[in-house]
């Protein structure tokens, strides 16, 4: 039961319900035990007697007895009812609030059909024992009881000779406890493999069918599906080897107390009352003992899936508020984020980041360049405190970021990830996600900055359209433009943009990031990206590689070195005729465009974008 004691705060709350169940069970029970003496009374003194004037009386007796146990009955079925389903509710939402606050740690490791699993399948079995399971168990051991003591004071000898194959069923049933449990673990962990693999394929459902990978996906799930037959199939023979045992020594009782009672009867020690009596008692005592082995086998499930969701509920959160944590106000933050000597590793091997040093005053605009793994989008998660550094540190406006709550923290940043998601919801209501009572004309303020108006107006509903799970039905870059939308609207002090444009084409970039410059205004602002044309307004380009920072200055210094930052940028534009050019001279412009003088028609573009963010500003302010 130490699984149950461990989740004691969920049901111990609703102990009205318990009890209530309980006393309502027990007076089932012992009005119960009024039929077989009834049964007695009736053969000894009314049948052999030949009483019958007292039938009209025992019939009414006989039919309020019925009339009460139905009724408790029902009151047990209700108030255990509530029991489960208040417990179940509290469990859900203790599991999804952690799940709320568990760190990214877990999240690189967890499985999606694994959680699912766990708060379906595995919570339904807890709710299911906890509801009703308990409280029979308990009858089990209620009815053995008061039924061995009734018989105990019909004849004692008799008794105990009947109870001689009791010990045999206890016992059998002791040890199919302890072989089915683990075989019920198996196969919730089979299940929930199952499960992940339906959850990844049809997630990934396009990457099957563009790769023509149906056939080794059907393969795939036909051997997780056999690994969860064959889990199955090994619990079904537990069973088949354990319940005929329990059958034989049940039966046994009633063998023994046929003839030995039999002969009593004959010997004239005991009553044909009370035979039938006695023979009534043990199916009364051998029917909970037989279905013992359900009761156990509903047990053993919600233990090992108690065990499965306390595995949840006991993880570690490796990142969370300190004590006496300081919550930021936005009129306290400027912006100001200082690296100090930082180095991270995700795991024991190479550093994501090695003595990583940067200094980004309030308003500065930062870039953030490399290839893959290098280290970049390990920066930004290490500022948002999805983890937490293992040495030196972090500052925001001179404190340590860490001696701050992290929602106050994560309040004054706003960040644009390169894999876009949104919400199977309205477009609107995407947009808005990270703001409280915003109005419709700041969201539309919103999406005309981000670029995104023109084509949400041209959906079926506009804003209310709804999107698909995960954002299908829109394109990678519309996606990417909601999500841009949605970072703006926030209005942060600290702008994040991990290769924001990545899904866009050129031209919509071009709009955006004119867009961006007023953006960026007044905030600090990180950017990842891979086209130099994102970055080469930036107050600081950061080259890394490898978790080291290779190369540091603006794109002017950087285009006078050696070394990789150039070589990035000879390769995005070797079609451009001027590059070589460019780079010779020393000179500043990163491609043609940026020999072109901006358009008068641009110049009023960007004051009208201006205007649009002010709006949003004077909604956050």
């Amino acid at each position: 039961m130490e699984v149950f004691k461990q989740l004691k705060e969920f049901y111990w709350s609703e102990k009205k319900y318990l009890f209530g169940s309980i006393f309502c069970l027990m007076t089932a029970t012992a009005l119960g035990l009024v039929y077989p003496n009834l049964l007695r009374y009736l053969i000894d003194d009314v049948i052999s007697k030949q009483n019958f004037s007292v039938v009209p009386s025992l019939s009414l007796l006989v039919v309020g007895v019925v009339s009460c146990k139905a009724l408790f009955q029902f009151l047990h079925g209700t108030l255990s009812g509530k029991l489960g389903n208040n417990t179940a509710f509290n469990l859900r939402n203790a599991l999804y609030k952690k799940l709320q606050y568990l760190s990214f740690q877990y999240y690189d490791q967890a499985r999606t059909g694994d959680l699912m699993s766990r708060l379906t399948a595995d919570l339904q079995a807890v709710r299911d024992f906890v509801g009703f399971g308990f409280v029979q168990i308990l009858n089990v051991f209620m009815m053995f009881t008061f039924g061995t003591l009734m018989m105990l004071s019909i004849n004692w000898k008799l008794t105990l000779l009947t109870m001689l194959t009791m010990p045999f069923l206890v016992f059998t049933a002791i040890r199919f406890e302890s072989k089915i449990h683990p075989a019920f673990r198996s196969i919730r962990k089979s299940m929930s493999t199952m499960t992940t693999s339906v959850q990844e394929n049809i997630t990934g459902v396009r990457t099957v069918k563009s790769f023509a990978r149906e056939p080794h996906e059907i393969i795939k799930f036909a051997e997780r599906n056999e690994d969860y037959k064959e889990n199955n199939v090994t619990t079904s023979g537990i069973w088949a080897k354990y319940f005929p045992l329990m059958e034989l020594f049940a039966n046994l009782s009633v063998v023994l107390l046929l003839g030995i009672g039999g002969y009593m009867v004959i010997q004239q020690k005991i009553s044909l009352g009370e035979l039938v009596a006695f023979f009534s008692l043990i199916w009364y005592i051998i029917g909970p003992l037989w279905g013992i082995g359900f009761h156990i086998n509903n047990f053993t499930q919600s233990k090992a899936a108690g065990e499965r969701v306390l595995e949840i509920l006991h993880q570690y959160v490796h990142v969370k508020d300190k004590e006496k944590a300081i919550a930021l106000s936005a009129d306290q933050v400027k912006g100001h984020v200082r690296f100090e000597n930082v180095t991270f590793a995700y795991t024991d091997k190479q550093p994501a980041l090695h003595k990583f040093e940067l200094n980004a005053p309030a308003g500065s605009v930062i870039g953030l360049l490399g290839g893959t793994g290098s280290g970049k989008s390990t920066v930004i998660q290490l500022l948002l405190r999805a983890y937490n550094v293992k040495e030196g540190r972090i500052l925001l406006d001179g404190r340590d970021i860490r001696d701050v709550t992290l929602e106050s923290l994560r309040d004054q940043m706003a960040i644009v990830f390169q894999e876009t998601f949104l919400f199977s919801s309205t477009i609107r209501n995407n947009i808005a996600y990270g703001v409280q009572n915003v109005s419709m004309e700041q969201i539309v303020e919103a999406a005309k900055l981000a670029k995104a108006h023109d084509f949400i107006m041209e959906l079926p509903l506009g804003y209310d359209t709804i999107v698909g799970e995960r954002g299908m039905g829109l394109s990678g870059g519309q996606k990417q433009r909601i999500a841009i939308a949605r970072a703006l609207i926030k209005n942060p002090k600290i702008l994040i943009l991990d290769d924001a444009t990545s899904a866009v084409d050129m031209e919509t970039e071009h709009e955006i990031q004119q867009g961006f410059q007023e953006v960026m205004a007044g905030r600090t602002t990180f950017i990842i990206a891979h086209r130099i044309s994102s970055l080469r307004h930036a107050d600081e380009i950061i080259v890394l590689d490898e978790g080291r920072i290779v190369q540091r200055g603006t794109h002017e210094q950087l285009m006078q070195q050696e070394g990789r930052y150039v070589e990035t940028y000879k390769i995005q534009f070797a079609d451009t005729p001027v590059a070589a050019a460019e780079h010779e001279s020393g000179a500043l412009q990163t491609d043609r465009e940026a020999d072109v003088p901006i358009p008068d028609q641009e110049k009023a573009a960007g004051q009208v974008a201006a205007a649009r963010h002010a709006k949003i500003r004077g909604f956050a302010q």
